[in-house]
């Protein structure tokens, strides 16, 4: 068995028959093989990837720490000190509560309901800890503006089902949180009687809160969390706040319109403010004060709140070693500082122009598609062929960079550093709504191991490290390359079509451009979708929530799809040649099947099922292989075989 850039054939399980199990077939000795690292959730290609992405940086940190005599300010010296000042875990221990005691007396200040909403209002500015959160993003109907949109949030666990539903895993979660939040409590000084006192206030506002929040599933449907009012429809909808004293704390500006994503939570929440006593949000504000900064506390904090969010929701028993740590808290707060040390160290061209020939090669090859289809009447195939070509495609890093001036991050406070990095987004990010949209903003570094597309921008974005193996290699044959970043590629542009997507213009403008016809024609291809994911099942027998992962099985069905046919098109501008006793095709299929390689824990999968909108790895490379005819051919799939199904039970949407 040879090995190949980003393919090992002997990570193949030849005991499985392709046409049975595709997914086992490729990956089954690596599954095997691999076992979970003790301080991972889970261990595969994306998993991988960003390890070896982290030892890059990692490098990168090392340098930087041996220079000398470095300047305020400049991005060297935030790197350096920002990263010991999180390594430095004894500093971190003597430090103990202090750093956190100015917010706790903010909340101990409170005395009514304007204080209250008035303290929110300055937790905002550090990340918030109330039952509301604030974003600010273009206005869906009108693309070239910012607005601010008010969110649902203020709990603890990941979901509002843990708190309501009382199924065995649900149990299990929401106990081990109520002992978390007792365990912090008196890790903070208070008593065994008092901390039960305490939890037993804060399970009881976060299960109110739980009951008034949006079900996950509703969460997707962009029209159903589009609700622009007048500050006075606001004021109306929330009648205990003042709003123009929030706002002013906050630092929007004037401002003559919101977004409120979730009313009927808004105006749940504002009742709640006056019928809770104030001792209790005060209870509350406080444990999500204190369950919010563990992580940037001492050894004990950081200890106690990885009991729960590592072990008990992922199945995690060890943590990740100091400097990922470190490094993880350079990555979240000096992100784009980081990353243009990473770009300038690691990203060279030759891989740009790479990618740049498969990206055109599937733009192609989804026009083709778009005219193609049985199902799309002519008029809104001219529409989506325009949305298509204004898609804006970025690859590897922004143009402009992000500005960190002012940012003052000591090597001594990594409390202190984290809460002004915080801050200074927050003041970037509320600068926003005095400006036009910035169209070449990115939303992921170029460290980031992911892509993705945004609506709103109508744009597919593609960061320097996902462009690497298994998924990408210059060196590597067509087949494994379409096969995989191809796919990855055209799975962002589906977005951009899937049920959310397909109702953004060109422009980023949420607008009906599809025909009644149309839009009746996709729901009911959908459905096949739906109901096929809804058959799938993981531990203890938990299915697969079809219509919750729809948007991803719609891109994930389309992006192989159209980078099969995008493959083609390469083909017959080169030669054939088969791989290790592999046809071209079939080496697609390959590359397909590599990028959801993965071992994941038990508990980390039932989250996953729970809450992400991405289908456990398995159903997303069987899955869409199961309904693609170019499978079929490729790997001569039968009646008899396990993956065959009814031409007339396909789902075949793009």
């Amino acid at each position: 068995m040879k090995k190949n850039w980003g393919f090992d054939t002997r990570d193949m399980d030849a005991k499985v028959r392709p046409q049975d199990d595709f997914y086992q077939y490729v990956n089954g000795t690596w599954l095997k093989k691999n076992p979970i690292p003790p301080h991972e959730s889970r261990w595969g290609s994306f998993v991988i990837l960003r390890y070896e992405t982290e030892k890059q940086l990692r490098s990168l940190v090392t340098k930087v720490q041996k220079m000398r005599g470095l300047k305020a300010g400049t991005s060297e010296q935030m790197v350096r000190d920002l990263y010991l000042s999180a390594f430095n875990m004894k500093q971190r221990n003597v430090a103990g509560l202090t750093p956190l005691l100015p917010y706790l007396k903010q909340v101990e200040n409170i005395t009514d309901v304007p204080s209250l909403v008035s303290t929110l209002a300055h937790l905002e500015k550090i990340g918030g800890s109330g039952p509301w959160g604030l974003m600010v993003d273009q206005d869906m109907k009108n693309s070239e503006k910012y607005i601010l949109h008010f969110c649902q949030g203020g709990l603890g666990m990941p979901d509002r089902d843990y708190y309501l539903k009382n199924d065995a895993e649900s149990v299990r979660v929401r106990t081990a949180y109520e002992k978390h939040v007792e365990a912090l409590l008196m890790l903070a000084g208070v008593t065994k009687a008092e901390a039960k006192k305490r939890r037993e206030i804060v399970m009881r506002l976060e299960t109110a809160i739980a009951k008034i929040s949006m079900p996950k599933e509703e969460l997707r449907d962009v029209d159903k969390t589009y609700h622009k009012m007048s500050i006075g429809g606001l004021t109306k909808l929330t009648r205990t706040i003042d709003w123009k004293s929030y706002f002013n704390i906050v630092g929007t500006g004037a401002l003559r319109e919101v977004v409120v994503m979730q009313p009927k939570f808004m105006k749940a929440i504002s009742t709640m403010l006056v019928k809770e006593p104030i001792e209790d949000w005060k209870t509350y504000l406080t444990w999500h004060l204190l369950g919010g900064s563990a992580s940037l506390l001492g050894a004990k904090f950081v200890k106690q709140n990885f009991s729960f969010y590592g072990t008990t929701l992922s199945g995690v028993k060890v943590m990740k070693p100091m400097w990922r740590r470190a490094l993880g808290a350079v990555n979240g707060n000096l992100g784009e500082v980081l990353g243009k040390l990473y770009v300038d160290a690691y990203f060279g061209p030759e891989a740009k122009k790479r990618i740049v020939e498969i990206v055109a090669d599937l733009f192609e090859a989804y026009e083709a598609r778009i005219s193609n289809l049985d199902w799309m009447s002519p008029a809104t195939k001219k529409k989506a062929i325009k949305k298509l070509y204004a898609m804006n495609r970025k690859f590897g890093y922004p143009d402009k960079w992000k500005s960190y001036k002012g940012l003052v991050i000591k090597n001594d406070d990594y409390f202190g550093n984290a809460v002004r990095a915080t801050d200074l987004e927050h003041k970037r990010v509320m600068r926003r709504l005095q400006k036009p949209v910035d169209r070449g903003e990115w939303f992921m570094t170029p460290q980031t191991v992911n892509a993705y597309c945004s609506f709103g921008l109508n744009d597919i974005v593609f960061p320097a490290a996902i462009l690497q193996p298994p998924f990408f290699s210059k060196d590597a044959d067509d087949g494994l390359n379409y096969g995989g970043i191809g796919t990855v590629i055209g799975h962002e542009i589906t977005h951009g079509f899937d049920d959310q997507g397909s109702k953004f213009d060109g422009k980023g403008n949420r607008k009906t451009w599809w025909t009644k016809q149309d839009r009746t024609r996709f729901d009911k291809k959908a459905k096949v979708l739906v109901k096929q994911f809804n058959q799938y099942s993981v531990a203890d027998g938990l299915k697969v929530n079809g219509q919750l992962t729809l948007g991803e099985n719609i891109a994930d069905l389309g992006g192989a799809s159209i980078a099969f046919d995008a493959f083609k098109l390469r083909l017959a501008k080169t030669s054939r040649k088969d791989i290790n006793d592999f046809t071209p095709e079939q080496r697609f299929f390959l590359g397909f099947a590599l990028f959801e390689r993965e071992n994941r824990r038990p508990e980390a999968e039932k989250v996953q099922v729970l809450t992400d909108p991405h289908s456990p790895g398995l159903y997303r490379i069987n899955g869409p292989a199961s309904n693609l005819p170019e499978f079929y051919e490729a790997f001569s799939v039968t009646k008899s075989n396990k993956l065959y199904r009814e031409p007339k039970d396909r789902a075949k949407i793009w």
